[in-house]
C-alpha cells in the first residue's frame, strides 16, 4: 500500500482522519467485480489514484470550517455586498457523480462585520469537498455567513449541473438545478429579499 501519511500533497485533514489504504482496497474490489483485470497496466496505479483524488475533493469533511474565516470591522457598512460566479466542484452522495457550477452569495453586515471577499469563496469550496447534495449545499452556506458575521441577510444561489442527470438516468446535458437559501431579513422582508436576487441576476446575466 501506498504511505499516504507520508504524502504533502494530500491535505493534512484527509491523511489524519480518512482511511485512505481502505479506499485503495475498496476501489480494487470495484474494478474486480465489474469484471476488469486489475493487473493490467492502465489499472495497476488506479486504486492509489483514486484514494488521492477523495482524499483530496471529500477534505470538506474533517475541516473546521472556521479555519476559512476572516472578520474585518468597517464601521458603518450595512450596505448589500455581492461574491457572485463563485465556481464549486461537488459530488452527489446518492450515486458518487460530481456535480458543478457557480454560487452567488449576498449579505448585508451587521455592526460593520464584514468577511474577506476570498473567505466567502473558501467557504463554498469547503462545503462542496463532501458527499453532497446541492439543497443542503446552498443551506450550509448561508448559515455559515450568518455565524461568521452574524450578517442581517442572507442569500445564497447555487446554479449547478449534474452528471448523475447527464451520464445516466435521463441523460439531459445542459439541464441546470438552481436552489436557493434565504436568511434573516431576505427570509423575511420582501423588499430586501427581491433586492438582493435583482443583484444575483444583474450579475448572472453580466457574467
Amino acid at each position: 500500500m501506498y504511505d499516504y501519511m507520508n504524502d504533502d500533497q494530500l491535505p493534512i485533514e484527509s491523511r489524519q482522519n480518512m482511511d485512505l489504504p481502505k479506499i485503495e482496497e475498496a476501489v480494487s474490489m470495484i474494478l474486480e467485480a465489474i469484471g476488469e483485470d486489475t493487473g493490467r497496466e492502465g489499472l495497476q496505479e488506479t486504486p492509489k489514484r483514486v484514494a488521492r483524488m477523495y482524499a483530496e475533493i471529500f477534505s470538506g469533511l474533517h475541516r473546521d470550517i472556521s479555519q476559512d474565516v476572516k472578520v474585518f470591522t468597517e464601521p458603518g457598512n450595512d450596505e448589500m455586498i455581492l461574491i457572485g460566479d463563485i465556481p464549486f466542484y461537488s459530488m452527489c452522495e446518492h450515486h458518487l457523480l460530481p456535480f458543478h457550477g457557480k454560487a452567488h452569495v449576498v449579505y448585508i453586515p451587521r455592526a460593520g462585520k464584514i468577511l474577506g471577499l476570498s473567505k466567502v469563496a473558501r467557504i463554498v469550496d469547503t462545503l462542496s469537498r463532501k458527499p453532497q447534495v446541492q439543497e443542503r449545499l446552498t443551506s450550509e452556506i448561508a448559515d455559515s455567513i450568518i455565524e461568521a458575521v452574524d450578517a442581517s441577510a442572507v442569500c445564497v444561489v447555487i446554479e449547478a449541473e449534474h452528471l448523475c442527470m447527464t451520464m445516466r438516468g435521463i441523460r439531459k446535458p445542459g439541464s441546470k438545478t438552481v436552489t436557493s437559501a434565504m436568511r434573516g431579513g431576505c427570509r423575511t422582508d420582501a423588499r430586501t429579499r427581491n433586492e438582493a436576487l435583482a443583484l444575483i441576476n444583474r450579475q448572472r446575466i453580466g457574467g
